[in-house]
């Protein structure tokens, strides 16, 4: 349906008035049109288009001479006003779940391999041969530097608005890289390339992850692993498999996630100089597919492990770019997501609470995550109105960013809320839901 013909949604404020609740569930559409008249500035000839009415019925109703009584009619009122079907005694409509909470889990279809350059006998007249000439004799440390510092903006604007959108870039300086790599350097140049190209491997793996295209995510997380390995960097393949663990927690494969972080910590244990603060990340990788696996006695460990190898991170730690991102309030915001992940609620909610105070306010993503989850911890305890609240709060991070892994989040908060639908707390929050994400947004379908 066109945006300009879409139902406009009625305020929250009005879907939770006590007298509008009261009047639909008598049914009274008397009191229902002029709350709606004055509310909401919906007038009687709107009313009577939008319920497929005639003007002069609508003033019968209002005027208080005619009754609607038809389930037909009461069902065009409901989707015609977007009143919630629990509202007047119907079923749930169709409408009423925001379709950035319909989930299709699926996969975007392969890409094609890039096919394979025969050598020519002469370069082409084109760009990418004449730039290749020219990176012959000019690449530097200085020019790997300027990759590394590509990488680490691609991270910051995924974090804040999604990868959706760098992808083909990425996967552009990925091809371009590899490229690089087929010609004879120093040895410490082609060590850094190879560095290079396995970050941005990941780096797009990362991309397919939040969008839930697992199979791209995982064919690319398997060429990160091989990139690097032919500079023997295990702390970075360390790294990788994480990321694969952290996955498989996703896809409900935990059995898979404890497999591929235990190899992640014995690559790192392997390697020469890994820093207390990637033992301290692998060690919560660890915690988090043992609570998924409802391994309780196991969490605790893995997460005493986490807080001992932090406490030993010290100044002027030779720590890879890519793990800085694991400071304090990332260990505490996921250590309080493995004890919610037990189903600990009063454990885990003052860890995330405190966390979300203290984190970057840029990483649009990240924040979203955290306070869903502090939202479902709440839930779980029984307090609806700051589960709501948070929630609420969370929806702006969340309207944000064009992550599908945000959706998931959103939509197991929503889908806990299902008891609670009626309540006028549990009404504002989907109403403000349906305010930030409409239907039209679909770069948040899970």
């Amino acid at each position: 349906m066109p945006e300009a013909d879409r139902p406009q949604e009625l305020p929250a404020r009005l879907l939770t008035d006590p007298e509008m609740l009261h009047a639909c569930r008598v049914r009274d559409f008397a009191r229902v049109f002029r709350l709606v008249k004055t509310r909401a500035g919906i007038y009687p000839s709107m009313i009577a288009r939008r319920c497929e009415l005639t003007p002069s019925r609508v003033g019968e109703v209002i005027a208080g001479r005619r009754q609607l009584l038809h389930m037909d009619v009461v069902e065009r009122i409901a989707d015609g006003l977007r009143i919630p079907g629990h509202m007047l005694g119907l079923a749930r409509r169709s409408w009423e779940t925001p379709q950035a909470l319909v989930v299709t889990e699926r996969e975007a279809p392969q890409e094609p391999e890039p096919e394979k350059q025969t050598p020519a006998s002469l370069p082409g007249p084109d760009v990418d041969s004449i730039l290749a000439l020219a990176t012959r004799t000019s690449l530097s440390t200085a020019t790997l530097e300027a990759f590394r510092s590509s990488i680490e903006d691609y991270w910051r604007r995924d974090d804040q608005h999604g990868g959706e959108a760098l992808r083909p870039a990425i996967v552009g300086q990925l091809r371009y890289v590899v490229g690089l790599l087929k010609e004879s350097r120093p040895q410490f140049i082609q060590n850094g390339l190879y560095g290079i190209a396995a970050e941005l491997s990941r780096l797009t793996g990362w991309t397919y992850f939040d969008a839930r295209q697992y199979n791209q995510a995982r064919a690319y997380f398997t060429e990160a692993l091989q990139l690097a390995k032919e500079s023997d960097d295990r702390q970075f393949m360390a790294n990788v498999l994480a990321c694969m663990s952290l996955q498989a927690t996703y896809q409900d494969k935990p059995a898979d996630s404890l497999a591929l972080v235990t190899a992640a910590q014995d690559q790192a244990r392997s390697a020469l100089g890994t820093t207390p603060r990637v033992l301290s990340m692998l060690s919560m990788r660890e915690a988090f597919a043992h609570a998924t696996l409802g391994n309780r006695d196991s969490t605790h460990r893995a997460i005493g492990e986490a807080h001992r190898h932090f406490e030993q991170i010290g100044v002027g730690d030779p720590d890879p770019s890519w793990v800085n991102y694991f400071d304090e309030p990332k260990l505490i915001v996921d250590t309080g997501i493995a004890h919610g992940r037990l189903g600990e609620a009063v454990t885990a909610e003052p860890l995330i609470a405190d966390a979300l105070r203290r984190e970057d306010r840029t990483n649009q993503r990240g924040r979203a995550f955290h306070a869903f989850w502090l939202a479902r911890t709440q839930l779980d305890q029984g307090k609806l109105d700051q589960a709501c609240a948070t929630a609420t709060q969370a929806l702006v991070p969340a309207s944000a960013v064009a992550s599908e892994r945000v959706s998931g989040h959103l939509r197991e908060f929503y889908d806990q809320l299902a008891p609670y639908r009626q309540e006028p707390v549990a009404l504002a929050f989907e109403a403000r839901l349906r305010e930030l994400l409409p239907p039209v947004s679909g770069s948040l379908h899970p």
